[in-house]
């Protein structure tokens, strides 16, 4: 999600607005709201019928409510109906709020490690992030949070919750939440802690064959991920032969950081483009020369919680045919939003811009299909029946292999422990190593 900082313009038809409801609010005369109202030029366009709806329904509020409301909350309220109807990454901020997303975008706060959004009136986990306390936990991609300790989230803002879930490293908090496929809701005590997001982590499948797995994007993803690779080929000795990019449950980040990490495998083109309304809405990132890779092979991971950002390096890669993407649909936000702070200290986040892959895509709303469908599978080891199966080198005075020796036949057929333990622990990373080995054999061939 990229944050562009812009000013806010204030028209003349909002300020227009502005004394009309004010004149509601505070009284002020009929001849002067007449005398606004009579500039056909500043009026043109206003919904006029609409703004003496809203009037009337807030006069009616003042009156006869059972419990007086002070203008202000009423005004925030409608502010915050009047965004959070757009969709659902347009919000309000006020200052407190504001403040409490810029700790959270500072890397380093006290929390639980998850990327959420709101559903039905209900908070859904679109990420937990790896390594943080709500990963430990067990939560997952698609949690419903119905309950934050004692209180019912149902009616909250998503802010709200954020509020509460946040808090001093070491307390503990209880979610409740629902998952598909479990017949009751599910109960986690999540611990508090610092939450400090390490963006890239790196280690070596089999010899030759590197895995980089990216949690979030920051605006230094791209170097992170230069290291990383000059890291596997110190511990390979050589070049990769392929490489597999792990964006599960990735909920995406900085724009710019997504289109540089895909900028590093693509020599030239379009990598991605956003468009909106206004001028400053429309980017178009293209390729520098360059392949870090030199054209090896790249088998891409994504899941339903691989979000933004991320979708933005899957799409790009898939449309230049540079990589294969695996797993299963990713979660389909298409969309840019931009904090535009406010005179008060508050801010607005709204949503200014669509995002396009290099063939025009859009995923809003559809995600990434990947190139081989694949979804999380648990599975457990064989039993062994290399002792029942009697093979040639068995046979009582078999002839030799002048090739090769006793013990390298031997050898030649057994499965290494580490294949086996990462075919039970990480199914999908076990098959995309398997695609990867047979995209070097066939470019080879």
């Amino acid at each position: 999600m990229g944050l562009i900082g812009l000013e806010i313009i204030m028209s003349k038809q909002f300020k227009t607005a502005l004394v009309l409801v004010f004149g509601v609010f505070l009284g002020i005369s009929a001849s002067l709201t007449g005398n606004v109202l009579a500039n056909k030029e500043e009026a043109k366009g206003l919904p006029l019928d609409q703004l003496r709806n809203f009037s009337d329904i807030f006069s009616r509020i003042k009156s006869d409510y059972v419990e007086d409301v002070e203008d202000e909350t009423l005004l925030e309220h409608a502010i915050r109906g009047m965004l959070s109807g757009l969709d659902p990454h347009s919000t309000y901020l006020n200052p407190d709020e504001y403040n409490e997303l810029r700790i959270g975008t500072s890397g380093e706060f006290g929390g639980l490690g998850i990327q959420v959004g709101m559903e039905d009136g209900f908070v859904k986990v679109i990420s937990p992030i790896d390594d943080t306390p709500a990963y430990e936990a067990g939560l997952q991609a698609g949690d419903l949070i119905i309950r934050l300790d004692e209180k019912t989230v149902k009616g909250m803002t998503l802010n709200d919750a954020v509020k509460v879930m946040r808090g001093k490293p070491g307390t503990d908090i209880e979610l409740t939440v629902v998952r598909e496929g479990e017949d009751k809701p599910l109960s986690f005590v999540v611990t508090r802690d610092i939450i400090k997001v390490k963006s890239v982590k790196n280690r070596l499948l089999d010899p030759g064959y590197g895995y980089i797995r990216i949690s979030n994007f920051q605006s230094g993803t791209a170097a992170q991920l230069l290291d990383a690779i000059k890291s596997l080929r110190e511990e390979n000795e050589a070049e990769l032969k392929g490489l597999v990019l792990d964006l599960r449950n990735n909920p995406g980040g900085v724009l710019n950081a997504a289109a540089e990490v895909t900028d590093l495998f693509i020599n030239k083109g379009k990598l991605v483009y956003t468009a909106g309304r206004i001028d400053n809405s429309h980017y178009e990132y293209n390729a520098k020369p360059g392949d870090v890779l030199d054209g090896a092979p790249v088998v891409v991971l994504i899941n339903g919680g691989s979000a933004s950002a991320s979708e933005i390096v899957a799409g790009a890669l898939q449309d230049h045919k540079r990589a294969v993407v695996m797993g299963s649909k990713s979660f389909g936000k298409g969309s840019v939003q931009t904090i535009q702070e406010l005179r008060s200290g508050g801010a607005v986040k709204i949503t200014t811009a669509r995002y396009f892959t290099p063939k025009g895509r859009s995923i809003q709303g559809a995600g990434i299909t990947p190139d081989i469908i694949l979804e999380k599978y648990t599975v457990t080891s064989a039993d062994d029946d290399s002792m029942t199966r009697i093979k040639e080198a068995d046979l009582s005075n078999h002839i030799s292999n002048p090739t090769m020796s006793e013990e390298e036949i031997k050898k030649s057929g057994e499965k290494s422990e580490e294949d086996k333990v990462l075919a039970t622990e990480d199914y999908q990373l076990h098959e995309a190593l398997l695609l990867l080995k047979g995209l070097t054999i066939f470019n080879r061939s």
